[in-house]
């Protein structure tokens, strides 16, 4: 038996005393974390900065030292979520069917956490305290297996955290931590333990787990999101929405990737949006038409910028490049997005339910019949009207955080909050009663729900 496996066997036995835990001892052990945090956050930033040494000194992508980063700002994100998942009802023991079968014969579907989940995880030193937290608060135990980007700061991140929640009084077991690589394929082979497997990375990352184990997964592979841009819109809205999902926070998966642009408007608004793209250092890569339409406008116009008023935006300015429809399956990750001209809505619709992720995808658009349609017929987690595709997650769900995004339809899809971390057991009450009696006729169902 592998040290993994042993790990999980511990793990299991002490899930039942996790799932019988009250929400009172839960948002102690919540607010022991919290506090501890606060307390030693000086010693988590030395941490994250070795962390921070090691990436640049080994050439590690701009997109995965954002990620990476645990700073002031990723620390307040964190506690708001311990705050937020304190106020939140327990999701435990909630009553979601309530049915007499027959008198004195009585049915109730109950909610419970799902057990021992494993959640492996890349360069993100915040994911791991906010996966941690999800599952204290779930009632599930967990065991961690962060990237090795960050092994200083998840070292002294989980040891806060887990004697938080065992000084609390929660089980031992209720999290554990791996750090080898190895490990990885220790967990994906405790089938018998662990219950449910949560991944978040890159593609490859997730395909591999995916491929690797027969422990049931959820997650997503890519967060290829899409904006359409209606013909119907208000331009200045459409672009500042555009900016914020591309430029927030461009390695996350919510960021969006490619824009679809109504041919209608093409003409008028591919300029305002390539100098406003140029302006935040964004590389387009569009169709041929894209490209065409974009430098014919620009060196025929001038816009006004930040820069002052009458700076020339001509195409000699802009970082744009020809790519074909076979490039439009890509998530970037960086400071590129691609841009696609469509006939109408149904073509949009088309293009993303074929070459989108079924992540989050949104309509800019005044037309509420459009809107409507477009949130009907895209076949996506999150669906958004006039807004950025960076509110898909947890924390601004109001679920305090989440363990990843979900893009799969079964048991949870989209942020997976406290919600998409418990299951249900069926507990039915009787006196005596047998089987035999309702084949026979002898008794009979009659299926009453009680209020």
């Amino acid at each position: 038996m592998t040290g993994t496996e042993q790990t999980a066997v511990r793990m299991k036995a002490d899930s039942a005393e996790m799932a019988a835990s009250s929400d009172e001892l839960r948002n102690a052990a919540l607010t022991r974390i919290e506090e501890m945090l606060g307390r030693e956050q000086e010693v988590i930033f030395a941490e994250n900065k070795k962390d921070l040494e090691a990436a640049a000194e080994n050439g590690v992508a701009e997109a995965v030292v954002k990620r990476l980063k645990f700073d002031e700002h990723k620390l307040a994100d964190v506690c708001a979520g311990l705050k937020q998942l304190r106020e939140l009802p327990d999701p435990l023991g909630m009553v979601t069917l309530d049915r007499e079968l027959d008198e004195g014969l009585r049915l109730k579907r109950i909610t419970c956490p799902i057990g021992v989940i494993g959640v492996i995880f890349e360069a993100r030193p915040d994911a791991l305290v906010q996966i941690a937290s999800l599952c204290i608060k779930s009632g599930n135990c967990a065991l961690l297996k962060g990237g090795k980007e960050t092994v200083n700061t998840n070292r002294i991140l989980f040891k806060l955290i887990h004697d938080s929640a065992v000084a609390a009084g929660l089980p031992e077991n209720c999290l554990c931590q791996a750090e080898s690589h190895a490990e990885i394929d220790e967990l994906l082979a405790c089938d018998r333990y662990v219950d449910l497997i949560i991944p978040r990375g890159s593609n490859a990352f997730v395909r591999h787990i995916m491929d690797n184990t027969k422990i049931p997964v959820m997650g997503h592979a890519d967060g290829i999101c899409h904006i359409f841009v209606d013909e119907y819109c208000d331009q200045e809205m459409a672009i500042r929405i555009i900016v914020d999902a591309k430029t927030q926070y461009t390695a996350a998966c919510n960021a969006v990737e490619t824009l679809l642009v109504h041919r209608g408007i093409a003409d008028e608004f591919l300029p305002k949006l390539a100098a406003e793209l140029t302006k935040e250092r964004i590389k387009i890569r569009g169709t041929a038409e894209v490209v065409a339409k974009t430098q014919k406008s620009l060196n025929a116009s001038s816009f006004d910028s930040e820069a002052g008023e009458g700076t020339n935006k001509n195409a000699d300015n802009i970082d744009i490049e020809t790519i074909t429809d076979d490039d439009f399956e890509t998530e970037y990750l960086s400071l590129t997005v691609g841009i696609r001209l469509v006939d109408d809505i149904d073509e949009a619709i088309r293009h993303i339910n074929t070459h989108g992720s079924h992540h989050t995808d949104s309509i800019i658009t005044d037309n509420e019949n459009n809107a409507e349609r477009f949130m009907q017929m895209v076949d996506s987690a999150g669906v958004y009207h006039n807004c950025s595709t960076r509110f898909s997650d947890g924390f601004r769900y109001g679920f305090g955080a989440e363990v990843g995004i979900s893009t799969g339809k079964i048991h949870a899809r989209g942020p997976v909050g406290l919600e998409g971390l418990v299951t249900y057991k069926y507990k039915l009450y009787g006196h005596g009663q047998i089987v035999g009696d309702y084949a026979s006729g002898k008794s009979s169902f009659h299926h009453r729900d009680m209020q």
